[in-house]
């Protein structure tokens, strides 16, 4: 999972939220706010999306450009 560090406003990040902790279902959004102030968590850094969704980053998607 990023630190802290990695997670910015605008990025494009896969999230899980509390209640899909148990089955691990990912939701990707647009991170509009950080709601973790330590530089790292054990279950990832806590973000809220652009759409109001509120969960814990575990990636941040990159897009390749390349091709």
């Amino acid at each position: 999972m990023p630190p802290r560090s990695a997670v910015r406003l605008g990025l494009t990040v896969d999230i899980v939220q509390k209640h899909h902790q148990g089955s691990g279902q990912l939701t990707r959004g647009v991170v509009a706010g950080l709601l973790t102030g330590s530089a790292t968590h054990p279950h990832g850094i806590k973000v809220r999306l652009t759409t109001g969704e509120v969960g814990r980053v575990q990636a941040v998607v990159t897009t390749d450009a390349g091709g």
